[in-house]
């Protein structure tokens, strides 16, 4: 099959200029200012996008959309969430498999890789959390990554659900030295959590404005010095996921300065959100509940800064949606019960582009000249997007790597979220 968009606005990490794309056999091989339709493969569909950005596809590196948690589970399967990533310009996601303590790793495998098979509308891989890593099961995790899996996720937080102790996270975080693949994490301080929440339930502080004080930004900058110490210790390569505010960045920065393979991922809800939506009143601050929180608007411009001087490396969402009337009301008597997430699958490179240029960012993070007019996009129709999403799904193949690193743990420059 062969495609050729002509005459739209193209935008990439270094350029941005009017021509013509052309593609065959899923691959682009000429981008020129005017590719001649008479002289392409015969048949070939072209696609007048004159007034339009063109985009390269972008990658979200961290989704939940089969999820269960918190005694419910995300809102979302893989159709609803990859055509509604199709909209918003994403054409590859990176799921966290998320299993219960008790199930085996495999097999949880195996449940997340069928729900995508079968409905996803896009390209997808998956980082396999590691909540359990007793001796007998580490096969398991060898089979996982034999399969394609390059990533491992490990939750310092979500105390006696998600998160390991520290002997069984040096011991993970060993193993993946050893496995040549990279650690991504949760950062937080599980035990603290744990305390400040008791706290101020007892004290009848049960309100979802309690949530953030209950996972202050001290507490997510300990799991960030924690993670790092062990990789500073084993030589492991890490991801900090989330990372929400300036205290978490410094100490993933002081760590990098010590030689640390640390890179830094950051999600749009904490580049354009603070805390005082949920704050809101009638309960309605539940729906902005997420982990980290949303923090004071003060860190908004530190996580800017991190994307212009490229020391935060990725923006993802952590979509994670879940009903107000349902799922989020499950803790209308207490915050610990509120499904933690919100959804932004589809808005994070809207929004990502209306705030960046806002503060004159490029697509690359650096500061651009003056950007010449562009025509506003025509609204995509629902049955537009439901023709895309089947030429994806008969199309779409699983992405086994989120970063340019070899598997004999050279580094090839770290993660990607665009591409």
């Amino acid at each position: 099959m062969a495609l050729l968009i002509h005459g739209g606005r193209i935008i990439t990490p270094t350029e941005d200029f009017t021509g013509d794309i052309y593609a065959e056999n899923e691959t682009i091989t000429r981008i020129e200012p005017h590719i001649d339709s008479k002289l392409v493969a015969p048949g070939a569909e072209v696609v007048d996008a004159r007034g339009k950005y063109v985009f390269p596809g972008f990658i979200d590196p961290h989704v939940h959309i089969h999820l269960p948690f918190m005694g419910t589970y995300a809102a979302d399967d893989y159709e609803s969430a990859s055509m509604a990533a199709l909209v918003g310009g994403t054409t590859t996601l990176i799921e966290m498999i998320c299993p219960g303590a008790g199930d085996q790793p495999i097999e949880a495998f195996e449940l997340w890789r069928s729900k995508a098979q079968e409905l996803a509308a896009v390209d997808y891989t998956f980082h396999m959390s590691v909540v359990r890593f007793e001796e007998h099961i580490r096969d398991q995790f060898r089979e996982i990554v034999k399969a394609g899996v390059a990533s491992f996720k490990v939750f310092l937080a979500y105390k006696g659900a998600l998160n390991l102790s520290d002997e069984h996270l040096f011991a993970a975080m060993k193993f993946a030295k050893d496995l040549g693949v990279i650690v991504t994490a949760h950062c937080e301080n599980a035990d603290a959590i744990d305390a400040l929440q008791k706290s101020l339930l007892a004290a009848g502080k049960t309100g979802p404005e309690w949530h953030g004080p209950s996972r202050p930004p001290i507490v997510e900058a300990d799991g960030v010095h924690h993670l790092c110490t062990f990789a500073e210790l084993l030589g492991t390569h890490v991801y900090i996921v989330h990372t929400s505010c300036a205290d978490a960045l410094r100490q993933a920065l002081a760590a990098r300065q010590r030689g640390v393979n640390v890179w830094v991922e950051s999600v749009i809800p904490h580049f354009v959100l603070d805390e005082t939506y949920v704050e809101r009143g009638q309960f309605e601050g539940a729906k902005y509940v997420m982990s980290p929180p949303l923090r004071a608007k003060a860190n908004q411009d530190v996580l800017w800064n991190g994307i212009k001087t490229r020391q935060i490396s990725t923006i993802a969402t952590d979509h994670a949606p879940f009903r107000f009337a349902d799922q989020k009301k499950m803790g209308v008597d207490g915050f610990t019960r509120i499904p933690n997430g919100i959804p932004s699958i589809q808005e994070r490179v809207g929004r990502w582009w209306m705030h960046a240029r806002r503060r004159r960012l490029s697509c690359s993070g650096s500061t651009p000249a003056r950007a010449r007019s562009s025509s506003a996009a025509t609204p995509i129709s629902s049955s537009t997007i439901r023709a895309i999403a089947a030429r994806f799904r008969r199309n779409a193949v699983t992405r086994t790597s989120i970063t340019t690193r070899t598997r004999d743990g050279r580094d090839g420059g770290g993660p990607r979220s665009l591409r």
